[in-house]
């Protein structure tokens, strides 16, 4: 059985990764346009991606608006999943339903909603409109992690902690805190990734000043099939790839270190 789920899994693992056997190889194309396989091999597109503001552009809006949409959707969902989980209160549940609803909108009709309200108030094209809306999409994944890891923490350990003298402070910044960082920190990598790649939202409120990489994407390869497309595609793959081995890179650097160190 074992080895059954395991085969499944390298499927599932193989049918996703397909795609990058044929993006990586037309990132480094001396095509006109996407073509597979490639006529010639360079690096003239990534030399245009680094080179083209038209490109760097989007790319450091993106980065910021998911940093920033990152910072706002943590300070509302620390405090907010504190207080759906820990304590009870009257319409607990209609909070609970309105913390989940952005996620059972489709984002089409969202970004129409977005685009009225924004549009009366003059965050449309803006940076800040853009954030706002992103923050609203990544409340619920970012919810849902850290209400599951808050649900499974033991709390007769912050109790132990004012038994002994302990301030409410205290507790939270050398019991609470520390328990909870993994989850804090996967919350707020959801919470990145989900404004970073959100497309549908970022077409209709994001302008000229505000545009994000999805969206030069989108509009790239239906005007015109840009393969510079293949290479941000490639890099963020490599980027992936990067923190998801990085770990294993770092304790295989501390094991050697530690063994050098008891070899001297």
């Amino acid at each position: 059985m074992n080895t059954f789920i395991r085969w499944i899994g390298i499927a599932v693992v193989a049918f996703i990764a397909a795609p990058l056997l044929i993006v990586v190889p037309m990132s480094f194309s001396t095509a006109a346009s996407l073509q597979f396989p490639p006529p010639g091999w360079g690096w003239q597109y990534y030399q245009a991606y680094f080179s083209d503001p038209s490109w760097l552009r989007p790319t450091w809006n993106s980065v910021f608006i998911a940093a920033m949409n990152t910072l706002l959707t943590m300070a509302l969902v620390v405090p907010a999943t504190f207080a759906l989980v820990r304590h009870k209160f009257w319409g607990k549940s209609a909070a609970n339903l309105m913390m989940m609803m952005p996620m059972a909108v489709p984002h089409i009709v969202m970004a129409i909603g977005y685009y009225s309200y924004f549009g009366e108030l003059k965050l449309v094209h803006s940076k800040l409109g853009v954030i706002l809306a992103h923050t609203c999409l990544s409340v619920p994944i970012t919810f849902l992690v850290l209400s599951a890891n808050l649900k499974g923490f033991d709390r007769t350990l912050e109790r132990a902690a004012r038994s002994l003298g302990a301030t409410p402070r205290q507790v939270f910044l050398h019991i609470t805190l520390p328990i909870l960082r993994p989850g804090l920190l996967i919350s707020a990598l959801f919470a990145f990734i989900q404004s970073f790649d959100e497309t549908v939202v970022a077409i209709f409120i994001s302008g000229r000043n505000a545009e994000t990489l999805p969206r030069k994407m989108f509009d790239s390869i239906r005007e015109e099939a840009d393969p510079v497309i293949a290479v941000i595609s490639t890099l963020l793959f490599a980027i992936v790839f990067a923190g998801l081995i990085a770990p294993s890179v770092i304790k295989l650097i501390r094991r050697m270190t530690a063994k050098t160190a008891q070899q001297r």
